[in-house]
């Protein structure tokens, strides 16, 4: 994998347009008028100037949109929402995706890593995409997450799902599979491995001397000593010994039903759960609007709003910037961390002992 160049200090970030037809379009352009009140950090659009122009004119917001370079997007960001160029023109309308959606939402996502991997910006927030979409179109992989691990080159580094909250920050060990094969898929392997990547980018990212992870187990009442289950007895609590051997502050397994309550939150820094809604459904119930999904293991800084294209309500006004707000500000954070105080991801073995 070629290295990242370290990103400038003052590199804006790189927002990628996400499915045009969806509410990306309406939440950057929402982002862009609470840059004051938000006290926003500078950010370029990567995709199509017109698409906002027209979107913006639809939904009667006054913002100026500028197609520039990434070098002057700082200097333009106070007074128009800057536009880098990328992939085709976009005819596909609110709502309606068309043959332009799934070239135009790749092209954004394809020029945005290029510029944080040439130091040009100094992290990626993408915006929704529509996997259908993409799917209809011949995209092979899974989602953004697979995808841009592959941008990266080989070897391909292991993308790991954070959904990151001030209340709460969770990880799931298996993603987006079905539950039926969760049992299967939930091995040692898989979650000494995930542990390793949250407990590294906790430590280099988010500046934690020494991150508390929770680990969730697999079953009710994690297995009760194997009593409703076999699989925390035989994967979770070797992971967990495997952990601390290796001087990672991981405690399992934990019963789910007791691990978000705020007595019991206050214990770690990182929830890891063995399936996806185990540990999506408490984050989401108590940040859905603040709530950012940011991609650990890679070689640069990606976050992004944790919420969908929102087909229905594109277009109308309705959809609210605060995840999208929320993930410009992290990004910001994590990727001034990552430029001042790391060496790069890719020189850190996954087998070696945490700083």
């Amino acid at each position: 994998m070629p290295p990242v160049a370290s990103s400038a200090a003052s590199a804006p970030l790189a927002l990628t347009m996400g499915e045009p037809a969806g509410i990306g379009p309406d939440i950057t352009l929402a982002a862009w008028r609470a840059r004051l009140a938000r006290e926003l950090p500078a950010f370029f659009v990567s995709g199509d100037a017109e698409l906002l122009r027209v979107r913006a004119a639809e939904l009667k917001l006054d913002v100026p949109v500028v197609e520039c370079a990434p070098e002057d997007a700082e200097r333009l960001f106070a007074q128009a929402l800057p536009v880098v160029a990328a992939g085709p023109r976009v005819t596909a309308a609110p709502r309606r995706p068309d043959a332009s959606s799934a070239p135009a939402a790749r092209a954004a996502i394809d020029a945005a890593v290029a510029l944080v991997q040439a130091g040009r910006a100094a992290a990626v927030v993408t915006n929704p995409i529509s996997k259908a979409v993409l799917y209809a179109a011949g995209f092979t992989f899974p989602g953004h997450t697979e995808y841009l691990a592959y941008l990266c080159g080989e070897p391909a580094p292991r993308p790991v799902m954070m959904i990151w909250s001030p209340e709460l920050a969770v990880v799931p060990a298996t993603i987006h599979v079905p539950l039926a094969d969760v049992p299967r898929l939930f091995t040692q392997a898989l979650l000494v491995e995930t542990a390793r990547i949250v407990d590294r980018d906790l430590r280099l990212r988010f500046g934690l001397a020494a991150p508390r992870l929770a680990i969730c187990g697999l079953n009710p009442h994690a297995g009760e000593e194997g009593t409703l289950g076999e699989e925390d007895e035989i994967v979770t609590r070797p992971a967990v010994e495997t952990l601390r051997r290796a001087g990672i502050d991981a405690r399992g397994p934990l019963p789910a039903d007791t691990l978000f309550h705020p007595a019991a939150r206050a214990t770690y820094d990182a929830a890891i759960g063995a399936y996806h809604d185990q540990v999506l459904a408490p984050v989401k119930a108590l940040a859905f609007d603040r709530a950012v999904n940011v991609t650990l293991g890679l070689p640069f800084v990606r976050t992004s709003p944790d919420h969908g294209t929102a087909f229905d309500i594109a277009g109308t006004g309705r959809a609210d910037p605060s995840s999208l707000i929320e993930a410009l500000r992290l990004a910001r954070r994590l990727a001034d961390r990552d430029a001042a105080a790391r060496p790069p991801v890719e020189a850190l073995a996954l087998d070696a002992p945490p700083a």
